[in-house]
């Protein structure tokens, strides 16, 4: 018997979203999409274009500028037995729904000894690069990633920003989905039909690109840059092995323990500040767990401690390809140098 012909096509990481979004809302009438200006005008990244216009405003709601509004009316809604999607237009503006996220929507299932369930998908755009104002380019991943109850996610590429969406909206669990804003114009072929029931588990990382010298880590709009790094590095003699984090809570350690094994050295790279960042809690679990294989301590690059700078100078905050390569001949022990982190910028 001949196997069913899948149904593949080239489109945008943003254009991924919405197809996983169309796709969810037809296949269950209990998915509700709730968020500022994702109706009538298809949400500031035309993420959710079109979408009101087959489903209707009951099923894809244009709210109020009300952050906090919005995930209390997804708890209700969940209570109910909906599947509330919630889009925060940009990542600085989620602070106002904090108390909603790690209080109730984190906590509900516990509390209630599982008698209520959370089936609540958070869409947050997030990361610089696109030369924005205040509060429109921040990396808030680690206080979710801190609070138990929660599973985090962050997308790098259009196939999986497809898959992901429809599993994070049919999990039971509430998921706070990232989205790499300045990758949404990112274009690669995607399997539509059947992409589900083949899909990597969502909590699962993937090796990216195989490698023995190097491990290195990222997520969301970093894996872009970590793959570059690593053709560059290829052309001077360096293999690196590239993975993709994908799951930022849980994290998959297997995959990382596996690689850091053979290559005996790992970079971590995120947007995000080094304090309290995601970096720092997993080159503490891999030290622990694989510290007889580790040639060189943990290296990792990120965004510096301060405040999201103005848009004419994020080029210097947000971790680029110079900076990841230098991470990675700190690691293979080539530079003494110290990065502006290490320095105290």
């Amino acid at each position: 018997m001949l196997d069913a012909p899948v149904d593949t096509q080239t489109l945008t990481l943003a254009n991924a979203i919405n197809a996983g979004l169309r796709r969810a809302l037809r296949d269950d009438d209990k998915v509700v999409l709730l968020g500022e200006d994702i109706g009538t005008l298809g949400g500031v990244y035309r993420v959710t274009d079109g979408l009101q216009r087959e489903f209707g405003a009951r099923r894809v709601v244009d709210t109020p500028l009300a952050e906090a509004g919005i995930l209390g009316t997804a708890v209700g809604l969940a209570y109910r037995g909906y599947r509330p999607v919630c889009e925060i237009q940009f990542d600085g503006f989620i602070y106002p729904a904090f108390d909603q996220i790690v209080a109730q929507v984190a906590k509900l299932h516990y509390r209630t000894q599982g008698a209520v369930r959370m089936p609540i998908t958070i869409r947050v755009p997030f990361g610089g690069g696109i030369g924005a104002a205040e509060h429109h380019s921040e990396s808030p991943e680690a206080y979710f990633t801190h609070t138990s109850g929660l599973r985090v996610v962050a997308v790098s590429n259009p196939q999986d920003a497809y898959a992901m969406i429809r599993q994070a909206i049919a999990s039971d669990d509430p998921v706070l989905y990232f989205e790499p804003k300045r990758r949404y114009h990112q274009k690669a072929p995607v399997e539509l039909d059947g992409a589900l029931a083949a899909a990597e588990p969502m909590g699962a990382a993937r090796v990216v690109a195989p490698g023995t010298d190097v491990t290195l880590l990222a997520y969301g709009p970093l894996v872009q840059t970590a793959t570059d790094a690593a053709r560059a590095a290829a052309a001077d003699g360096i293999s690196i092995e590239v993975i993709d984090l994908r799951s930022l809570a849980p994290v998959d350690y297997a995959t990382i323990e596996a690689s850091v094994r053979r290559t005996g050295r790992l970079v971590i790279a995120h947007e995000a500040g080094s304090q309290g960042g995601i970096g720092g809690e997993i080159a503490a679990s891999v030290t622990e767990r694989c510290f007889s294989y580790l040639e060189h301590a943990p290296v990792r690059v990120t965004g510096f401690d301060v405040p999201y700078p103005p848009s004419r100078l994020e080029v210097h905050h947000v971790p680029d390809l110079d900076r990841i390569l230098d991470g990675v001949d700190r690691a293979l022990g080539r530079s003494n140098s110290l990065s502006g982190l290490e320095a105290g910028w």
